[in-house]
């Protein structure tokens, strides 16, 4: 049984192994035991020590259990991420053999072919076995849950109160309300006494409560019991409500026929039929009821109720299976306990499809691995996203680069320039986060992540899963040295220096919020470029006469102070010509999805512009647009702003604000801002 535990294990990591911001800590901290030992200034937590303090106990078991594996890939100098590897196989065998411990208990309870039911089932369920082996709080405690439970059904109630104890005061207190009901119930039963549990309780937590803070202060470097702290942020303070609310019910009609699949509808079915289970069934259904009165909700939180669940769902099998051959209702009840299996199964598979996509951030890492040599000089940024989705001190396997995973730095800050490299959040090459970086670096490759699924009944299978961009890998320009000198709050000047060229552009940023909004109208200009057609031109005509009186006055209040900010043509001296193109150009242009080619140029101008300067003026202004050819669309299929930055060298871009709700000129038409 145990073997095609591990076997399903292994390939939830396989498929799976990266990991999320919840498993951080025990994660990093068992990296930093194997790696750094008792140079604790090196440890993760003094840089990133989390809303509430964590036990190193937990870390400090999985560590030694992988320690001798871990200094043999250290000897044969295997890749640091081997290690992770190892630490969730170390996590994994633990609850594997506390379940089997359970397994063991109901298969004296019941017999062989009930240990089968439970077996098979729990293989079947994704999330059981796919949490099993991830390095959080509620997983480190879940095998004395199991070994607890096992030793109850044992009648062995000192080895329960010792390992309920641990689970309690180590690593989840709210599991006083799922352990508590157990006592309780041998209380009401006379199992045990109110003295002798006292007898055998307290001098338990008495050891345990020592073990924590003498060990964890020593980690944390103050006095401190992690666990009674973050009960008190977490249940007393309701702290925990600040990440997210669910209903009250959530648990019932969420989570559980999740975790559970089609073995839920099994359970009710069990408990009628078999006495045996109940105590273990009415147990774990309390729990979840009492736990639910907490707002905040999440599926693991509930993780040590689902293998006492199952103990009621195989019950139910394991009856229908004695029935078999009987009537026909009971050969069709057969067929769908072993269906129930099969459907499990296909929706394990489906879910850990989606898994595998899930994890943006170590996929990143991974790939800029990849792309650089691993002997050249990185200075890498990991970006918020990217340390919540994978990345680990695992995942950074090169001792001669630079990891850096400072946050709140501003985008296209002087700190940001000093990267050479970035893993930025993105949902596109057009997103506003990556616009501070359009003159200094090139796009190296996209992340894709999970973004939803679809159905098609049409296709075989049916679903398909959907990804999205997450995170773009940029690498900063070679030869360009990036200087910026803070302004005023929030404002930048920007200087990009090349070196190779005795060129060099400055782009003055004034305004971060006006820029963006700058960029992102130029960007879907640039995007809409592409889908040209004759239909949109007909529909632009009529929204002509549409203009906002308000939008032509802010592009000329802008074009204005804009001339008299950079002194580049005072406003008194500026062309007549000029102004009368700009202000016509605005008022012709200012339409819904109106799109610009050269083919249809002359003949959208030559029915626009009616006086013989306006007409003069865009022969000129064409001539020199023709130089560009309009390049700048080619930002759409290529991973690089080196065509724009070219082209906007001998140019300074105007700082417009344009309020959105007042037109949809820079939604609807193809112009580029060299056009204003």
């Amino acid at each position: 049984m145990i073997r095609f535990m591990c076997i399903v294990a292994c390939a939830h990591i396989v498929y799976a192994p990266f990991t999320k911001v919840e498993e951080s800590f025990n994660l990093q901290a068992s990296h930093d035991i194997l790696y750094h030992r008792n140079n604790l200034t090196e440890y993760d937590h003094n840089e990133f020590p989390g809303v509430v303090p964590r036990t190193f106990l937990g870390p400090l078991v999985l560590s030694s259990l992988s320690y001798p594996v871990v200094l043999i890939l250290q000897i044969i100098d295997v890749s640091k991420f081997w290690s992770q590897y190892i630490v969730r196989l170390s996590l994994a065998v633990s609850v594997i053999y506390s379940w089997n411990e359970l397994r063991k208990a109901l298969q004296n309870v019941f017999n062989y072919n009930y240990s089968i039911w439970f077996t098979l089932i729990t293989l079947s369920q994704y999330h059981f076995m796919f949490y099993l082996s991830r390095p959080l709080p509620n997983i480190l405690a879940l095998p004395f849950v199991l070994l607890a439970v096992s030793k109850w059904l044992n009648s062995e109630q000192k080895y329960f109160i010792f390992y309920s104890a641990a689970a309690i005061i180590l690593f989840r207190a709210e599991l006083t309300l799922l352990l508590g009901l157990f006592v309780l119930y041998d209380l009401l039963q006379r199992k045990i006494g109110i003295l002798s549990l006292i007898k055998i309780g307290l001098p338990v937590a008495a050891i345990l409560i020592a073990l924590t803070v003498s060990i964890d202060s020593l980690f944390w470097g103050r006095l401190v019991w992690p666990e009674a702290e973050v009960f008190w942020y977490n249940t007393v303070l309701n702290k925990s409500s600040d990440w997210g609310t669910s209903p009250f019910f959530w648990y019932f009609y969420s989570a559980l026929p999740r975790g559970l699949g089609f073995s839920i509808l099994l359970v009710p079915i069990g408990l009628l039929l078999e006495p045996k289970v109940r105590v273990l069934t009415i147990c774990a259904l309390c729990f979840i009821f009492l736990y639910s009165f907490l707002p905040h909700k999440e599926l693991r939180f509930i993780i040590y109720a689902y293998p006492l669940l199952n103990a009621s769902s195989a019950a139910a099998c394991h009856k229908i299976w004695l029935w078999r051959g009987k009537s026909t209702l009971s050969f069709i009840l057969v067929i769908g306990a072993v269906l129930h299996i099969i459907m499990n199964i296909c929706f394990t598979v489906f879910l850990l499809l989606i898994a595998s996509v899930n994890y943006p951030g170590g996929t990143a890492i991974s790939r800029l691995h990849k792309l650089i040599p691993h002997d050249q000089i990185v200075n890498v940024h990991i970006d918020n996203l990217s340390a919540q989705t994978g990345v680990s001190r695992f995942t950074q396997i090169n001792s001669n680069w630079i990891y850096n995973k400072t946050e709140h730095l501003i985008a296209g800050s002087p700190e940001m320039m000093d990267f050479t490299h970035l893993l930025v959040e993105a949902k596109s090459k057009y997103s506003t986060n990556l616009k501070p970086y359009s003159n200094t670096h090139d796009i190296l490759d996209v992340i894709d992540g999970f973004s939803h699924i679809t159905f098609n009944y049409n296709l075989l299978p049916p679903v398909k899963i959907k990804t999205k961009p997450s995170i773009y890998i940029l690498k900063r320009k070679d030869g360009v040295c990036n200087k910026r000198v803070k302004k005023n709050a929030g404002q930048y000047i920007t200087e990009d220096i090349n070196f190779n060229s005795d060129e060099s552009v400055s782009l003055e940023m004034k305004d971060a919020e006006r820029d963006e909004n700058i960029s992102e109208n130029l960007d879907v200009i640039l995007k809409e470029d592409l889908v040209l057609n004759e239909e949109n031109n007909v529909k632009a005509q009529k929204h002509i006469n549409k203009a906002s009186s308000g939008v032509k006055q802010n592009i000329k209040n802008i074009i204005q102070q804009m001339n008299e900010e950079e002194n580049l043509i005072p406003a008194q001296e500026q062309d007549p010509k000029e102004q009368i193109f700009i202000e016509t150009f605005v008022e012709e242009k200012e339409m819904d999805n109106f799109q610009n080619t050269h083919n249809k140029d002359d003949d959208i101008f030559n029915k626009n512009f009616t006086s013989s300067d306006q007409k003069e003026n865009y022969s000129s202004y064409e001539k020199s647009e023709q130089v560009n050819d309009f390049a700048d669309v080619n930002i759409q299929n290529s991973d690089s702003f080196e065509d724009v930055t070219k082209r906007e060298k001998n140019t300074t871009v105007p700082n417009m604000e344009i309020n959105r709700e007042n037109t949809s000129f820079f939604n609807s038409t193809n112009l580029n801002l060299n056009d204003i």
